[in-house]
Order: C-alpha cells, then structure tokens, then sequence
C-alpha cells in the first residue's frame, strides 16, 4: 500500500505545485490549499492510534539501492506515531496561524513551499528505519529551516540567524552521519531495527562509543543543548509561524527523536546517560538563566525553549539507567523518567507552540515585542492574555495545567536518581534534584515575566490602549485550540497513557519487555502530598519572592553572569576563522585559471605518482596490442602536431581552431575504433565548445603570449607531467586485470534486461542511470553558477533582467522601423555581404539539425544517440541560428527560460527514477515492453524514454543558458 510513503511524499510534492501559484496567491490567500495537506494526514496518523497502541507496528519498505543496504524503509511505532501527530497537529494549526499572519503581499508561494518542505522531511526522519535515508531527511530539515528563517532576506539579522542555525544544524549532521557510518561498519545494517537487535553483539566494539558520542552531537546541535544552543535565538528572526512550529513543536524535537530512537543500541552504556543527563541538565539551567534577562517576547522564549528541551533530554538520559542496570518493565525506577520525558515532550509542544503565537499576536498588533515597551494589554486583549497564562503557568509546571503533571515525573526521575545504586546524596547524585530544582524556580520567574510584564500593569506602547483590540478570531483559534487542550491533558491526563504515552514507553525502553508485556501507565494530576509537591510548593515561594525583589538582584545578574557567554564565544571563533580563511585563501586564490589549473595539475601529479609508487601489484603488460596501421598513424601525427601547435599560436583565434582540430581528430579516432556514439557526442561537444570559446574570447583584450622562460617551463613540465601520467593510468589499467571484466554482462544482458541493443545508452540510462542523473544535475548547477556570475552584481541587481527588458525594447523599436522596408521577420539586423548566405543556409539546416537530432533521441537506445546528445544536437541548432542571426531573435522565436527547461529536465529524470518505486522495484529501475500499435504495428516502450526526455531538456537547457548568457553582448 505505501500509505506512509505517500504521507511523507505528500506535502513536499504539495510544495512543489504551490510554489507555481505566485499569480494564484494575489486573488485568495494560498493557505487555505496549504491546510488540507496537514490536515488530512492528522486523520490518517490519529486512525492509526488503535493499531498502534495494540503493538500492531506498521513497516512499508522500497528497495532503493539494496546492494548498499539502503531501502526507503518506514517504521511506525509508538514514538514515530507521537511525533507524526505533533508535527501534522501542530502543522495545521500553524498554517491557519499564519494565513491570517502572513500579509498577502508577501511571496506566500515561497513560505508555504518551505513549510510544507520542512514537514515532509520532518515526517521523513521520524518514519525512517534506515539511518541513510533518515540523514537524508535530517538535513532537508535544515535546508528547509534555513530559508524559513532566512525568508524576510532583506534583512541582514535574517540572514545571519539563518547562516549561523544552518552551519551549526549541519555540522552536527555530519556527525551524526559518520556516526552511522560506524554503526555500520559495526553492525553490517543501516536498519536501525536491526542494529537493536544485534545490541549484544556489538556493545563491547571499540568504535560503539565514538559511535555513540557523533550520534549526540548530531542530536544536540539540532534539539539546540548546551553549547550548540546558540543558533536557536537569532533563529527568532523567522516569520512568527515559523517560530512556533520548527523551533518548539518540530525540529527542535528531532534531536530528542534521535536519543530517544537510539536508546535501545546505547542505553546500556555508562556514557550515554551520563553526557545525556549531565547536558541536558546544564541546558536547563543555563536556558533559564539567560531567558530571565531577556527583554524581547521571543527571545524569552527562545531561550526558554532551550531550558526546556534540557530538561527533557536529561529524562532520557536519566531512563536509560534502566537499560543499564536491566531493570524489567515492572520496575518504574527510572522508567519514570522516559514517562516524564515523553509526556513533556507532548506537553511542551502544546504550552510553547501557544505561547509562540502569543508572541506573535502581541507584536502583530501592538508593533513591537519588548516587555519593556508593553503592559496593560489585559483590558483590550482578553482572550491573548487567556493564552498567555495557561501557556505560561503550564510552562512553570502549575496546577492544573499538562505541565504540572510531567513537572512532577520529573523531579520523582531526578530523586531516583539520586538514590540509585551507582550514586547517592551525599556524592554526585544530589546535582540532579538540585539543579532540576534551580531550574524550575527560574522558570517560573520568567514566565511570571512573561505574563505580568506583558499583560498588567500600565499602557507603554507607543498606541493608546482606545486604538488597541485583540487579533482576528482566524489568528486566536489556533493558540486557543492548544491553551484547551493544555488544560484537558491536564485535568485528564490518562487519555494519553495507553493511547500515547505507554506505545511510545515501548519504542524506547523496548529491551526491558518481553513478548507481550506491557508498561502499567497511568497519569494523574494529583500524587497525593509526596517529595516532588514540596519541591514544587518551595518553587512557586521561592519563585514570587525572587520575582518581587528582581529589580533589586537583576543588576547584580546583568554585570557579571554574561560577560562570557558562549555565544560571543562563537562570534569571535567565527570571526576570527573568516578572517584567516580569507587572508589564506588570497594567498593562492589570485584570480589568474593558469594558477588554479597549476595547482589541480601538480596536486593530481604528486596525488596518483605517490600511489604508483606505493602499488605492489600493477602489473605492465604490454602484449596484445595489435600493431599501428597506416591510416592510424597518419592521424596520430596529425593529432600529434596539431597539438604541439597551440601553445605557439598568436592569436585566440587560431589557438581556438587548433583546439576544435584536436577534438575532431579524437573523434576520428572513436570512428575508426567503431565508437559511434563517443564519435558523436565529441563532434558535437567540439562544434559546441568552438563556439563558446569564440563567445568568450570576443570579450577578451588581443592575445598577448608570455615570453619568460619560467612561464614557459612552468607549463612544459606541468603539460609533460600530467601527459606521462595518463599514459600510465591507461597502461596500468589494460595491463592489471584481477577481476573479470564486467563488459561480457553487458554484452550479454543489456538487451534482455533493459531491452535496448545500444550497449552504451542502456548503461547511461538503466545501469548506470545513477550517474547520469548526478551527472545532469551538476550540469544544472553549474549553469546557474555561470548564469548568476554573468547576471548579477554585488549589490544583487539582476543585471539579466535589465538587460533582457532593453533588449526586447530594441528589438519592438527595430521591427517597427522595418516592417514597412523589409517583410522578412527573421531579420532585425542590418545585413553585410556575408551574411546574407549564412543566414539563407541557416534556414534550411536549422531544422535538418533538429530532424536529426530527433532521429537521434528516439534511435538512441538501439543505436548511436540518446537523449544526451540529442539534447547537444538541439543546441547546435539553436547556437547555428543565434549566429547566424543574433540572440535576440532567438529568443523572439523561442520565448523560453531556459534555466526552467533545465528545472523540468531535472523534475522529469527524478520522477522516473523515484517511479519504479511504483512497480515495487529499486530506484532507478527502468521498465519495457513491446505493445501493438495501429499502424505501426508491434512497438517497444520503456521508460527509459521519459528519462533520457529529463536528459535531453537538462543538457539543452545548460547549454543554451551558458551560450546566451556569454554571447549576449552587455
């Protein structure tokens, strides 16, 4: 069935065609369209409750690349369900949020793109059972955030907090990545499945811990600990709705998924839970610290958010313990603390999504967020205010709000803790209740701050409280939808127990179950008078008292605490490392291409001579190579000094025939070695080549040779160097076979298996489609590279677009002066003798080119062509007619942006390749058959044609996009 595939691939594919509504969105706001996405998939998640909460686990697979053991696996089980629910819960009520948020002259098209971007990758990493594919989605996760975050661009603060979340989120995500690499390596699986399974097997290898702390270093940057938290505040930069959603109830909650999902393979490891809980725990108290001197809404819970997720990830990592120790589930001590940590999770996603919209609302109608500027809202925004005191009392872990209740589990996990076997009160175990109690007494003054400041006291705005009202009912619904259900889970918090909390219990701590055994969950708001409520009664007395006197200790806070923080930290590490990098960098990087060239040439020299020198077993066979014919010869020579001649030509020109004289004799060479299609593709790539040489060079001052011996010596040995080295690599590689050839299976299967008799098209689309596909995707990026390069200039003006406006209105001025004296269209130049003939001819051969070429693309897969030198062929057509003529008049009869010709090349190739996953097949899988077909009788299809369809429009697309923008004259 593939339900959960298609629930991942859903919004991102939903993004895709919202992000062609730009007209759309003038005439009715998009989010309207965007709200059904995540709706719809809440039904499904909250359908699937039952079945989960009965352990009737859910798991979908697609072979994607089975020889390396990644498959597109889905797993669904207690805690992915958990997960699922917020990010498509709290999704929707984000995207109502923010459509009466988001102003409709605002590129909305763009915002709901990268929303629905983010959600889909998010959905991809809770769901991924293979750890490939789950980094995959991890770092969508941070691509997507970085354009949320950087989506008001104009804005130098935007950017910053975008770059600095992006370089951060990354890093802990090739950490991670290698960290899997490890498991790999230790494990034989990608399955994390698997990986627990084999536990027992792998505990005691030597890379299991390295393993273990890259693992949580991808978690903590990501879930913002302690000291990588630093990205989350300036992160506040981003539109409200996406504060409230990525940096409260999602992404900042991967990190926790992560340590929660590897539990299972590293719980029973002393050095999981003590980094865990000891972070965690630092992170807590720390975010707590810093949100009380805060002054800005968002920036308060910015860093209460920080706190917060401290305090879960030391749950996690106090609950492992009971891993360690191999307690079984009827046991609570310390599975108390997986509970505690689970339920805050669901709970804080609610109370501090709210509080975010909260945020959001009082800045939307009071302009502005600082607490210094604000008060007296309650009379005017009631129902704002209602948000803000459930949102905040539960975040202070009031009764009775959900925060309450998994406040309490807390401290009951942390005094466990303390009178667990391996510690005791009177040693290390006393830090954990401690600080869990320091913590939370600045939690509550915070979001005593947050309240009292806001909300009471006198009018500071800038507005007058007569011409102040409360937000639209569209912008209140959402916040009040989680304020509600905030104080329903806490009144009746056992609705989440057997449905929620104990499947989720189960995910994490499953080594401690047998078959069939269950956790004994059951939530209550109300303990009785036990250790925990005295802890929480010395909170809210110590908590009003350091409220009521914060004028007079606040000073004292601001002057000393923060005068090493580690965010000036990182400011000054990353300013120091631009500096030396660009002061490195200018040493080499002077802008002469001989230089680069010099410096890629003598490393590939030293690189590959120092593996010849150290190989032992290259064997140089020089027998069996036939004997030089005469003709072979002859051309050998001619290529020969054709070549010794370019570096002595005077002029560009000539250099430029010269180098397309070599092209084609090596296509020769390809012909008399019955390689019809690398004859082609070279012809072709010569013929276009010749020409964007030609185009370059008449931007170029005259040539002007060098006549310093050094230069020229320099070049000598670099030339001779990497000549003697290829040399070797071909007499290496036909000399040393150890394996057999792989060629024979070609030979043999590449009619039966892929049904072309074209050896060479069916590797480039079917057996090696992979490549083909990265391949034209490099192609992209480079053209766009060239494109932005040519086109815009430091200050960011689109040059091209300028440029393309003046043309087209030279171009109408010029054809009305000649539609009276001259009737032909094509023309809007003046004409000289010789052009008459060239653009005559030009006429008739443009279209025997393109007859050709789609001779070539449909004859390709069983003989000589393809799509990617029926693509080359179009483009020589094309270059022909902007010669002959001029670009302007190409782009009047062909009125295409290329760079979009490029964009659904790519979509096109991609969609074939993730479509086999239809047919229950790997990615990439090509399919054929041979179908009867009026008049032309017995046909063979394959969707190998789709594919090399993307090829052609991908190759076309790149080479026109690099003709035109170096041939157009600025």
């Amino acid at each position: 069935m593939y339900l959960i595939h298609a629930a991942i691939l859903l919004p991102i594919l939903a993004g895709v065609g919202i992000a062609f509504m730009k007209r759309l969105s003038r005439s009715f706001h998009l989010g309207w369209a965007v709200l059904t996405i995540p709706l719809v998939l809440l039904i499904y998640f909250l359908s699937l409750i039952p079945q989960i909460s009965n352990r009737n686990l859910i798991s979908e697979s697609l072979d994607w690349m089975p020889s390396l053991g990644i498959n597109f696996t889905i797993l669904l089980d207690g805690l992915s369900l958990l997960l699922a629910l917020l990010i498509t819960g709290i999704g929707s009520l984000v995207v109502l949020y923010s459509i009466y948020y988001m102003k409709q002259d605002e590129a909305l098209h763009r915002f709901y793109l990268y929303l629905l971007l983010f959600m889909g990758a998010m959905l991809g990493v809770v769901l991924s059972d293979n750890m490939m594919v789950l980094y995959g989605f991890w770092e969508l996760t941070s691509i997507a955030s970085f354009l949320l975050i950087a989506f008001h661009h104009k804005k130098e603060a935007s950017i910053r907090g975008a770059s600095k979340s992006f370089l951060i989120t990354v890093f802990g995500g090739f950490a991670m990545l290698t960290g899997f690499i490890l498991l790999y390596l230790i494990s034989g699986s990608y399955s994390i499945r698997e990986t627990i399974e084999s536990v027992s097997n792998i505990a005691e290898h030597h890379l299991f811990v390295p393993a273990l702390i890259l693992i949580l270093i991808g978690a903590f940057t990501k879930s913002a600990q302690f000291p990588f938290h630093v990205w989350l505040p300036d992160a506040m930069e981003a539109p409200t709705p996406v504060s409230a959603y990525l940096h409260s109830a999602t992404m900042v909650k991967a990190g926790i998924y992560i340590v929660a999902r590897f539990t299972p393979v590293f719980g029973g490891e002393a050095t999981w839970f003590w980094i865990i809980s000891l972070v965690g725990t630092i992170s807590m108290v720390y975010g707590a610290l810093i949100a009380i001197k805060k002054t800005d809404l968002k920036a308060i819970l910015a860093y209460s958010t920080v706190s917060q997720l401290g305090l879960i990830m030391s749950l996690f990592g106090l609950g492992s313990a009971a891993l360690y120790f191999g307690y079984g589930a009827e046991s609570m001590l310390y599975t108390t603390a997986t509970m505690a940590g689970l339920l805050h999770l669901f709970n804080h996603a609610l109370f501090k999504g709210s509080l975010f919209m909260m945020a959001g609302i009082v800045d939307h109608e009071t302009g502005t967020r600082d607490i210094r500027k604000l008060g007296g809202l309650i009379t005017v925004m009631p129902f704002t205010f209602t948000v803000a005191l459930i949102g905040t009392f539960s975040m202070a872990g009031l009764p009775p709000f959900n925060g309450f209740v998994s406040k309490e589990m807390f401290f009951k996990a942390t005094l466990e803790a303390a009178d667990f076997s391996i510690f005791s009160l009177g040693t290390w175990g006393i830090i954990f209740p401690v600080l869990a109690w320091i913590g939370s007494v600045m939690t509550f003054i915070y979001s005593l701050v947050i309240v009292f400041r806001t909300f009471l006291g006198k009018n500071k705005t800038d507005i007058p409280l007569q011409k102040l009202h409360e937000a639209p009912i569209g912008m209140l619904i959402p916040p009040l939808i989680l304020v509600s259900m905030v104080l329903i889970t806490g009144i009746y918090p056992d609705i989440l127990s057997s449905s929620i909390i104990e499947p989720a219990m189960a995910s994490v701590l499953s080594p401690l179950l047998a078959e069939g055994e269950r956790f004994d969950v059951h939530l209550y708001l109300w303990h009785g008078v036990t250790p925990e409520l005295w802890m929480t009664a010395g909170v809210i007395v110590l908590g009003v008292i350091s409220y009521k006197l914060l004028p007079r200790w606040k000073t004292v806070y601001e002057d000393y605490i923060p005068v090493y923080t580690v965010n000036k930290f990182y400011n000054a590490v990353f300013r120091a490392l631009h500096r030396f990098s660009k002061r490195w960098t200018q040493t080499y990087m002077n802008g002469s291409v001989r230089n680069y060239l010099i410096y890629i040439f003598v490393f590939m020299i030293v690189l590959i001579s120092y593996g010849f020198y150290h190989a032992t077993n290259i064997e140089w066979n020089f027998s069996g190579y036939n004997s030089f014919k005469l003709y072979e010869t002859i051309l050998l020579v001619g290529l020969v000094v054709t070549a010794i001649c370019i570096p002595f030509a005077k002029h560009r020109l000539s250099a430029v025939i010269l180098t397309g004289a070599v092209g084609y004799l090596v296509s020769l060479f390809f012909v008399l070695f019955r390689a019809p299609d690398l004859a082609l593709t070279q012809m072709v790539v010569e013929t276009v080549s010749v020409a964007l040489f030609l185009l370059c060079f008449y931007h170029l001052p005259e040539l002007t040779p060098k006549s310093s011996k050094k230069y020229k010596s320099v070049n000598l040995i670099i030339s001779v160097g990497v000549g003697i080295i290829v040399m070797l690599i071909a007499l290496a590689a036909s000399g040393t076979i150890q394996l057999d050839t792989i060629s024979e299976f070609y030979t043999a299967e590449s009619y039966n298996l892929a049904g072309g008799k074209n050896i060479v098209n069916v590797l480039l689309v079917d057996f090696r489609g992979f490549d083909t596909l990265l391949e034209i995707m490099v192609l992209g990026v480079a053209a766009l590279a060239i494109y932005s390069m040519i086109n815009l200039n430091l200050n960011g003006k689109d040059l091209g677009s300028s440029h393309h406006t003046l043309a087209r209105e030279k171009q109408e001025s010029t054809e009305k002066e000649r539609s009276n004296s001259n009737p032909e269209s094509w023309n809007s130049v003046s004409l000289r003798s010789n052009d008459v003939f060239l653009q005559m001819s030009t006429k008739i051969i443009v279209f025997i080119i393109l007859i050709f070429a789609l001779y070539l693309f449909f004859a390709g897969h069983h003989q000589p062509g393809g799509g990617f030198i029926s693509g080359l062929v179009t483009a020589s057509a094309l270059v022909l007619l902007a010669i002959a003529f001029n670009t302007d008049t190409l782009r009047r009869i062909l009125p295409v942006d290329y760079r979009t010709v490029i964009a659904c090349g790519l979509l096109i190739s991609l969609a074939t390749a993730a479509g086999s996953f239809v047919f229950d097949l790997p990615f990439m899988s090509q399919a054929f058959g041979y179908f009867d077909i009026p008049l032309l009788g017995e046909v063979e299809l394959t969707t190998a044609t789709l594919f090399e369809t993307g090829v052609f429009m991908a190759v076309l697309g790149v080479t026109m996009t690099i003709i035109l923008q170096i041939g157009e004259d600025r």
